[in-house]
């Protein structure tokens, strides 16, 4: 009956649980809020020392928050595995020998030298020499959750970051090996685990090696993804359990199995099946790390905990930055690399866990770090944007006495990645003089790198401008991939320099027409003209004639000039790729 439905404190975790996942997460995202934040921050708020301490006296807060922080465990240790499980299949060994000097080189030095530093300030606080050594490995470890997405892999801080955070990965496998034999030795020789540890690695790499490649292939013939989700699981549940059967870690086993996955064709189809339950179950071992947190006590104790965070903070950044100087990086990079790699991991909350259950650190000094972590990893997106001011302006400083030279003639291209040097490339193939002017400093020295005539500065700042005398230009074409830059820009340019022919890349229509309101002579919208252009292309292939095809494209962009006219309020309809009709030729008529 529907009246006598109860609330039981699984399904009450249930709705939290789901509720955060489709209705709190999106809302993080919608501003570019990193969803590891956002789960902590439903931890804190919904569980025992948040809205679940007030169930008591308001039961109808049974709907929104977690009573029963022990019935969800089961299912955060699944979020660890399937986490140790995905960076597995991005540490896969082809990867490693590519960047093995980097890895291992500055990977290595930055993890060793950060932990010997923690660690030395720690024994010093009188933390015993092997708790000290352990929280310190712990605290020495980056987000891969946090940074890649931030920083990719493509840019010179992308890359130092990727061969940081991949030792980092990688120093996981012998450190819960460690941990895992430490738990055992009361029942059993720490020798002893080793080599049944040993041994187990070997036989899941052997049967990984030799078995699961024929069972993707059957799930790849059957084309239903379903199989390759439940071999994914079976391979990544049998692991975890004979690892632990032998007492290890489970989640070495994850961390086995996606190596051992990461070396099959098919681990990008694992990747793309796996990537939901772990995003969940991720979430919810997140959730429980929020629960941990007692924002109460930490606002009695605050001073000790920002303190340390801090500490540990500026120790990574520094050992980080300096270490990229002494191999050749630029101070900006180095500098960005160093906040962006600043605070501990989500894997520096693992490594708390699995000391803490087996008596290698005590449950306060748990307790105490896991929120400072916490409170890092929240604060990791703030330290990504200073890192990148940092950058700038120490580049900016490097770089400001770069001569301008002469505009004369020239067409000015403001904005320098895939658009303004394809624009560059035509100006050179037709013999006409151009500089290049672009913010991006690593697009700047790579530009400077290929021969191409490239000025680094900030074309929002006046006193560029000024500098860049536009009087004595051909033109000016704006190819930022900034809408709202581009316009203001435009503008400017427009007021100062009323004769000037301004050709700007527009993203779409409504676009277009905010850019003629500013002044521009020409807008190009860049998503439209490439639809054009595939359409003549399907419509070619699939046999129409080109007459009627070139003709309807025409007409197509004859309504896009209405459309664009229509919301500029413009007097004069755009060209929009139609041939200028010089005014001078209509006077000759």
């Amino acid at each position: 009956m529907a009246g006598d439905t109860q609330i039981t404190p699984a399904l009450s975790d249930a709705i939290t649980i789901l509720g955060a996942a489709g209705i709190v997460i999106p809302t993080f995202a919608r501003f570019k809020i990193n969803p590891v934040i956002g789960f902590i921050l439903v931890g804190i708020v919904a569980g025992p020392f948040g809205l679940g301490a007030l169930t008591g006296r308001y039961p109808v807060l049974d709907w929104v928050s977690i009573t029963d922080p022990e019935g969800i465990r089961p299912f955060a240790e699944l979020g660890i595995v399937l986490l140790l499980f995905s960076i597995g299949l991005e540490l896969s060994f082809r990867r490693l020998v590519a960047m093995r000097k980097m890895v291992f080189g500055i990977g290595a030095a930055e993890m060793m030298l950060t932990a010997a530093l923690i660690g030395g300030a720690l024994i010093v606080a009188n933390l015993p020499p092997i708790s000290a050594l352990w929280l310190a490995l712990a605290l020495a470890m980056s987000s891969t959750a946090l940074v890649l997405p931030i920083s990719g892999t493509q840019s010179p801080v992308g890359r130092a970051a990727l061969a940081m955070l991949l030792f980092e990965d990688l120093a996981l496998v012998p450190m819960l090996f460690l941990i895992g034999a430490a738990g055992g030795a009361a029942t059993s020789s720490l020798g002893w685990i080793a080599v049944e540890g040993s041994v187990v690695i070997i036989a899941i790499l052997l049967v990984g090696r030799f078995v699961l490649p024929a069972l993707f292939a059957q799930a790849a013939r059957s084309k239903k993804p379903e199989l390759f989700l439940a071999i994914s699981l079976l391979v990544v549940i049998l692991a975890a359990t004979v690892t632990r059967s032998v007492g290890l870690s489970p989640i070495l086993g994850a961390l086995v199995a996606g190596l051992v996955i990461a070396e099959t064709e098919y681990r990008n189809e694992v990747e793309v099946v796996i990537e939901p339950f772990k995003g969940l179950a991720l979430g919810v071992f997140l959730i429980t790390v929020g629960m941990r947190i007692d924002v109460g006590a930490l606002l009695n104790a605050w001073p000790e905990l920002l303190g340390a965070l801090v500490a540990v903070i500026l120790v990574k950044a520094l050992v980080t930055g300096a270490l990229l100087r002494m191999v050749g990086a630029r101070l900006g990079t180095a500098a960005e690399t160093g906040l962006l790699m600043a605070s501990p991991s989500e894997t520096t909350l693992i490594v708390l866990g699995a000391a803490g259950a087996v008596g290698i650190l005590q449950p306060d000094a748990v307790a105490f770090w896991s929120a400072a972590t916490a409170i890092g990893l929240t604060i990791t997106p703030m330290l990504a944007s200073l890192g990148r001011f940092a950058a700038r302006r120490v580049d900016h400083t490097t770089l400001s006495g770069t001569e301008i030279g002469p505009s004369t003639d020239k067409t000015i291209i403001f904005g320098f990645g895939r658009v303004g040097r394809m624009v560059a490339n035509m100006l050179n193939e037709h013999g006409q003089q151009y500089l290049a002017v672009d913010s991006d400093i690593d697009g700047f020295l790579d530009a400077r790198k290929s021969g191409y005539s490239v000025l680094y500065g900030d074309v929002s700042r006046r006193e560029l401008i000024e500098k860049l005398d536009l009087d004595q230009a051909k033109a000016v074409v704006l190819t930022m991939d900034d809408p709202a830059l581009t316009k203001r820009v435009a503008k400017r340019l427009r007021a100062e320099h009323p004769s000037l022919p301004i050709i700007a890349r527009a993203r779409d229509t409504d676009h277009a027409a905010a850019l003629y309101r500013a002044g521009v002579t020409d807008a190009v919208p860049e998503a439209l003209e490439a639809s054009l252009q595939l359409s003549e292309a399907v419509l070619v292939d699939i046999g129409v004639a080109m007459g009627p095809v070139i003709a309807s494209i025409h007409e197509k962009r004859s309504e896009l000039r209405a459309e664009i006219m229509d919301a500029g309020q413009l007097e004069v309809e755009p060209s929009l790729g139609r041939r200028r009709v010089r005014d001078s030729t209509i006077r000759q008529v």
